[in-house]
C-alpha cells in the first residue's frame, strides 16, 4: 500500500482521534515512502513537546503534551523501527498532560494493564474504556470527554499486547480475566464498558464471563473472526501483536462470540458501520440478536471505528451506557 493510500485509509480514526485534519494532511502530505510513517509522525509529536516547552500557562502546556500523545500513538500505527519508543513517549506525554490538566487523574496499573482513572472522585458510575489490536489508552479521547462531561468517572487502559504494554505482552482472548483484575484495583462492585475494534470483542467476552459488568458498549468489534479471510495488514499485525502466526491463528480460532452472546445478561449496545471492510467486524446483528438485552444500531456509512460518522453514534452511546449506569 503507498503512503497516501495508507493515510487516506486512517484519516478518518487520525480526525476521530482528535489529530488536527489539516496537519494530518500536511504531515501524511509530505510522505513518499510508507516507511517514513513512524519519523514523520514522532516528529510531529515532538514539535507539540517543543510547543508545550514554550507556552505560557499551564493549560497550554498540558493540551501540547495531550496532543503530543496522540501523534506519538499514532506513529504505532504504521511502519516504524522504533514503536515501543513511541508507544512509550505517548504513555510519558499523557501523563505529564493530566498532571497539569487534571491532577485528580490516577495511575492504576497491574501484571496486565495499565492507565487512568479520570472523573469526579464521587462518580455514581464508572466505565472502562478498552481499545483494540493496534489502539491504545491514548487514542479514544472524545469517547473518554463524552463520558466525563456526563459526571462518569472513567479508566482509560492498555491491556496485554496493546499500547504501552505492546513491546512487553502479547494478546490475549480471555480478556475478562484483565477486566476482573482491573475491577479488583478499582475496588469497584462494577463497572460499565466501552470496547472498540477487537475491544469490542473483549468487552462482550468479558459482559458473559465477569458478573461485575453492568453494561457494555461495542463499537466496530468482531463477531467472530476467520484467519483465512483476514486481509493480509491485520493479519501481519495480529501476529505481530500475538508473537507468531501460530500463536496468532489460535487467537483468531477463539474470537467467536455465537456460544457467549446468549450468556450476555447486561445491557449491550452494539454499534458498526456498513462500510467497514474487516470481515467479522461488518455485521454485528447477531451479538446484539443472541444478548439478552441487546440493541444493535447499524450505520450504513460508517467506516472502522465509525470516525467519519461520529455524530451519528458518540453521544447516543454516551447517553445510553450513563442511563444503563444509572
Amino acid at each position: 500500500m503507498s503512503a497516501a493510500d495508507f493515510a487516506a485509509a486512517n484519516l478518518s480514526r487520525a480526525t476521530g482521534a482528535g489529530l488536527d485534519p489539516h496537519e494530518y494532511l500536511r504531515v501524511t502530505g509530505d510522505l513518499t515512502d510508507l516507511d517514513q510513517w513512524g519519523e514523520a509522525f514522532m516528529r510531529a509529536a515532538r514539535e507539540h513537546l517543543a510547543r508545550a516547552g514554550q507556552a505560557a500557562t499551564a493549560i497550554s502546556t498540558g493540551e501540547h503534551f495531550q496532543v503530543a500523545a496522540r501523534w506519538f500513538h499514532f506513529a504505532t500505527l504504521g511502519p516504524n523501527r522504533a514503536s515501543a519508543l513511541a508507544a512509550a513517549e505517548a504513555d510519558t506525554a499523557m501523563g505529564r498532560a493530566l498532571e497539569l490538566l487534571e491532577p485528580q487523574a490516577r495511575r492504576i496499573e497491574g501484571p496486565g494493564f495499565t492507565g487512568w482513572l479520570r472523573g469526579p472522585a464521587d462518580a455514581a458510575a464508572t466505565v472502562v474504556v478498552v481499545p483494540g489490536l493496534d489502539s491504545g489508552k491514548e487514542e479514544f479521547h472524545d469517547v473518554v470527554a463524552a463520558l466525563l462531561r456526563r459526571g462518569l468517572a472513567v479508566y482509560a487502559m492498555d491491556g496485554p499486547g496493546q499500547g504501552a504494554l505492546a513491546a512487553t505482552s502479547t494478546v490475549r482472548a480471555d480478556y475478562h480475566h484483565v477486566i476482573g483484575q482491573v475491577i479488583d484495583a478499582l475496588g469497584l462492585r462494577n463497572v460499565g464498558l466501552v470496547g472498540l475494534s477487537l475491544g469490542g470483542y473483549y468487552v462482550a467476552e468479558s459482559a458473559a464471563r465477569e458478573s461485575r459488568v453492568a453494561a457494555a458498549v461495542t463499537v466496530s468489534g468482531p463477531f467472530r473472526l476467520h484467519w483465512d479471510v483476514l486481509p493480509p495488514p491485520v493479519r501481519d499485525l495480529l501476529i505481530e501483536r500475538a508473537g507468531g502466526e501460530e500463536a496468532a491463528r489460535r487467537f483468531a480460532g477463539q474470537v467467536d462470540l455465537s456460544a457467549l452472546a446468549p450468556q450476555i445478561s447486561c445491557p449491550l449496545l452494539v454499534i458498526d458501520g456498513g462500510q467497514d471492510v474487516i470481515p467479522g467486524v461488518t455485521n454485528g446483528e447477531p451479538l446484539a440478536r443472541l444478548a439478552p438485552q441487546g440493541r444493535y444500531v447499524s450505520l450504513p456509512h460508517g467506516d472502522h471505528l465509525l470516525g467519519n460518522a461520529r455524530p451519528d453514534w458518540l453521544a447516543m452511546a454516551a447517553d445510553w451506557i450513563s442511563g444503563a449506569l444509572a
